[in-house]
């Protein structure tokens, strides 16, 4: 502790940097969480748990969205992480056709809004959907596409990404060698798979199922849509302050959210992490992948074209979907909702681009900042760094968006209703991943060179400036381009701070989905999907590699 001290004292750059960045997050992520529990605890001044002791007697209007909730995010768990599985063993470790394909059709979630599935069920399955009318003129047959089938079914489509990009990662780092062995000595290919492939991809689908329940906890964007009668703790929250305009309630419900996510990320990320098994001890493996046998080939590309269909039928039931004149009266083929968004949503969209733009460099720049100082320098309180600048990867939109509510809303830092609130709100809920980039990229930087620039005299701002800023530019790239697309598809932690001045085309979207003018809400997704993936592109060719295969793009 000493010579760390002393270290930070002789470099004075480096400590108002390290004073400046633990400012920051503590003002900006940890702030809004204590205003958030201190509500809760303290909604008229003095220490009053009235609403957590109602959720322990099981009230049904608090306990009910609990466990709600849990289902949810158990079953979509299960669902994702085995459509994931499925997905990468059959890109990772077969030799199917059209790899490259699938690997682009699972990304349209990622660099769409979460909701958009949850608008393309309704289209399909709705009351007035495409399916639902179908069967029911032919066959007789109903059913009701909303609350637990629809959010199970949205969520699963909108989260499995994740785990698929999880497990490509590991099921490509398993030594082929290992698979070579078990089958000369005799074992079937079902037998190599269950006892010598699935146990070293283990850990890593455990990240994945914990990952997507994660997810399925915090999202927002389909529960508001989709639940029907089905309550939801994030749902809840919102309109226990937006709709109820009861503080303490939403502040509970908070809380009550926050314990299952945060026990669920630490056990994700120290113990899972933990239990990784070495596969690669010494010189890699040259041996590629055997040719797979027709019997496991063509079953497994079958399943993952029908999987890679049924993503494609969302989508595209939302490019149909915004070229009819009114959906579910008159589908006659119209460019009058696109006219509609450019013109009526013309403010949102260009409030969404500017302050998306102003969020993703201070973010990004900020990113590999912290993810330089963790992983590079020693110095009192760097895990407390780390945790912290983590800690909203963890936390749910809506806790965060509440939380700054609560936290901004008064003096001394006024910034509610101001475009601040919302580039703070995208920086800091966002940057974690940037963080994650960044220190991955610096493990494969040797860090002898900044010792070199540091023994020729250079000091903290010289040598990340102009040494270690430059060898890690493809993280800072890629970390931006993820930090732009979740700016722009961000729905549930900006809700509760946009302003009449300040509206956001997601907003906007889910108010034409409120006003059921589906057909207006699908030109809207479909306006978003194009300029995300144009951003995303674009970075793509400045960098020379494909950001969208990347796996840390975690919501």
């Amino acid at each position: 502790m000493g010579n760390k001290l002393r270290r930070l004292i002789h470099d004075p750059v480096l400590l108002a940097v390290i004073v400046v960045v633990f400012a920051l997050l503590g003002l900006f992520i940890g702030f809004p969480l204590v205003k958030v529990l201190q509500t809760s605890l303290f909604p008229r001044g003095s220490f009053d748990p009235t609403y957590f002791r109602y959720f322990l007697e099981g009230r049904p209007y608090l306990l009910r969205p609990f466990l709600n909730s849990l289902t949810v995010g158990a079953l979509v768990a299960l669902a994702g992480a085995i459509v994931g599985f499925i997905f990468a063993y059959a890109v990772a470790r077969t030799d199917i056709p059209g790899k490259t394909m699938f690997r682009w059709i699972a990304t349209l979630p990622i660099i769409s809004p979460p909701f958009l599935l949850a608008l393309s069920a309704i289209l399909l399955l709705g009351r007035n959907g495409v399916i639902t009318r179908f069967v029911e003129t032919h066959w007789g047959i109903s059913w009701n596409i909303y609350g637990l089938p629809g959010l199970v079914l949205t969520e699963t489509l909108a989260y499995f990404p994740l785990a698929f990009m999880t497990l490509e990662g590991v099921l490509s780092g398993i030594d082929p060698a290992l698979e070579e062995s078990a089958l000369d000595l005799g074992a079937s290919k079902l037998r190599t798979f269950f006892r010598v492939t699935l146990p070293l991809a283990t850990p890593g689908l455990a990240a994945a199922l914990l990952l997507v329940f994660i997810r399925s906890l915090e999202d927002f964007g389909n529960p508001i849509v989709i639940q029907g009668r089905f309550p939801v703790l994030t749902v809840q929250a919102y309109l226990a302050i937006t709709g109820m305009y009861n503080l303490p309630l939403g502040a509970t419900l908070c809380i009550i959210l926050l314990v299952p996510t945060l026990l669920a990320f630490i056990f994700q990320r120290y113990w899972v992490t933990r239990r990784s098994f070495v596969t690669v001890t010494g010189r890699p493996s040259t041996a590629g992948l055997r040719s797979t046998e027709p019997w496991v080939k063509w079953p497994l590309f079958g399943v993952v074209c029908l999987l890679a269909g049924i993503i494609l039928l969302f989508y595209g039931m939302v490019l149909y979907g915004s070229f009819t004149t009114l959906w579910g009266v008159d589908h006659t083929l119209t460019l009058d909702n696109f006219r509609y968004v450019f013109s009526t949503g013309a403010t949102s969209l260009v409030n969404t681009l500017k302050l998306a733009g102003v969020a993703t460099p201070i973010g990004g720049i900020l990113g590999v900042l912290i993810a330089y100082l963790v992983s590079r320098k020693r110095f009192p309180g760097r895990v407390a760094m780390d945790l912290l600048s983590m800690l909203n990867f963890a936390v749910p939109g809506i806790i965060v968006g509440i939380g700054y509510v609560l936290a901004f809303n008064t003096p001394p830092i006024q910034l509610t209703g101001t475009a601040a609130i919302i580039v703070l709100v995208f920086v800091f809920q966002r940057m974690p991943v940037g963080i994650r980039e960044g220190i991955a990229m610096l493990g494969q930087v040797d860090p002898t060179i900044d010792e070199a620039a540091s023994d020729l005299g250079a000091g903290f701002f010289r040598t990340f400036t102009r040494v270690t800023l430059p060898l890690v530019a493809p993280a800072v790239v890629a970390g931006m381009a993820y930090m732009f697309s979740a700016c722009v598809t961000s729905i549930s932690a900006v809700i509760m701070v946009v302003s009449a001045r300040w509206q956001l085309i997601t907003v906007a979207l889910l108010h034409e989905v409120d006003n059921a003018d589906l057909a207006q809400a699908a030109a809207y997704g479909v306006l978003i999907i194009l300029v995300v993936l144009g951003v995303i592109l674009l970075l793509d060719q400045l960098v020379g590699r494909t950001l969208l295969g990347r796996g840390r793009h975690g919501r």
